[in-house]
């Protein structure tokens, strides 16, 4: 997802963030599906207390593991050159844990207009951390990373902001994506076309924005029922021969395998290969990313864990852990530790990068983040916006 693996304005990432909801939820997805256009009035407070205690543990099961996978995946970039089989598995994670992220971003997002009061929601829960960690990105870059010359520049988002940019975009086009009578074959059409215009550029990394959007609409069209089909047990036996033969797959082409179709940040002209062939691996990416996100979705459990409750702070886990894995190298920890590139250096690298962004994602650390990833920001909006 970026030109290099390496490079720090290109990394991959990132987590989904919610539809408005009660704001003591910090968590980048809803948790349950928003409320049915025919409601008949406004829920009160116990009502909307009543709702916020019944969140479906599901989602947030899948957000915590996605955003284990995340940070995981972006800890295995500085270690994982001359291993196969880390490389194979980087492959496999990043195949399907952006789709499902989006996919659940807009499955949340259906009930996304453009009324006064979610557009301040969007703006304060989108908008506004994606300026604060976007400065706080780039200015860590300048003085850790030693690059002084780093600019602060709002429209090229640094390391895994992009997907705030991302985010904010689609949740502005969800009514014409509803408006649609064929909303996914259109979002195709616009992300092979994407891949093959090299003029697209950098700002506000629109490729990537542009390639990932059919899993948002994907995600708009899905229903309750769909997830009940994924959950399935057939389906979740399905789901270990894809697994088992995606590894395989990943193990055998790995060598070969050019990480940027992963990412979605190029056009077919900058991977140097025929126009053409963007449009065609669009599809064939699509198709696999489709697949390993419901093999995914299918071993998710489905009751309440330990880890559930994290799931509602994957935003503070998301935005935070780029710090952890940035600061390491900035320090050279990874070039000076060359074991960590072995096999034991990689289970202690994932451990570690698990655990920190489960601590990231807990309440006490939401709380203390709540300023920059969900701010009151009363006094910038008209009163009577809410209300009309």
């Amino acid at each position: 997802m970026f030109r290099a693996p390496s490079a720090y304005d290109r990394a991959p990432l990132p987590p989904a963030t919610r539809e408005p909801e009660p704001r003591h939820e910090q968590t980048p997805t809803a948790t349950a599906p928003p409320p049915d256009p025919g409601t008949a009035a406004p829920p009160t407070a116990a009502a909307s207390s009543s709702a916020a205690r019944k969140r479906d543990p599901y989602f947030d099961n899948v957000k915590y593991l996605a955003i284990v996978l995340v940070a995981v995946a972006h800890a295995w970039e500085p270690v994982m050159d001359g291993s196969r089989a880390t490389r194979a598995l980087y492959m496999i994670v990043y195949t399907f844990h952006m789709p499902a992220f989006i996919l659940i971003s807009g499955y949340f997002s259906r009930s996304f207009d453009m009324t006064p009061a979610k557009v301040k929601r969007l703006i304060t829960s989108v908008a506004v951390p994606y300026v604060l960690f976007e400065t706080a990105y780039s200015l860590f870059k300048r003085y850790a990373g030693d690059s002084p010359d780093t600019p602060i520049s709002l429209a090229d988002p640094l390391y895994l902001t992009w997907f705030l940019v991302a985010l904010f975009v689609w949740r502005v086009t969800t009514p014409i994506w509803r408006a649609l009578r064929h909303p996914l074959p259109v979002a195709l059409a616009i992300a092979m076309l994407a891949t093959l215009s090299p003029d697209i550029g950098d700002d506000l990394d629109l490729q990537r924005v542009l390639q990932f959007l059919p899993f948002f609409v994907l995600g708009l069209l899905m229903k309750p029922e769909h997830f009940a089909w994924v959950r399935r047990r057939e389906v979740r036996l399905l789901a270990l021969p894809l697994f088992a033969g995606a590894l395989l797959l990943a193990y055998w082409i790995a060598p070969h395998m050019r990480l940027g179709w992963l990412y979605r940040a190029n056009s077919a002209q900058e991977m140097d290969v025929p126009w053409w062939s963007g449009a065609v691996l669009t599809l064939v990416m699509f198709g696999c990313a489709l697949a390993l996100t419901i093999g995914f979705l299918a071993w998710v459990p489905r009751r309440a864990t330990w880890f559930t409750a994290l799931g509602a702070g994957t935003i503070c886990g998301y935005l935070l852990h780029g710090f952890l894995v940035k600061g390491a190298v900035y320090a050279g920890l990874f070039d000076h530790y060359t074991w960590l590139s072995g096999p034991a250096g990689l289970v202690v690298v994932s451990v570690v990068a698990g655990s920190a962004v489960t601590l990231m994602c807990t309440p006490l650390v939401g709380r203390a983040l709540r300023s920059v990833t969900d701010p009151d920001m009363t006094w910038a909006f008209r009163k009577d916006s809410a209300k009309r």
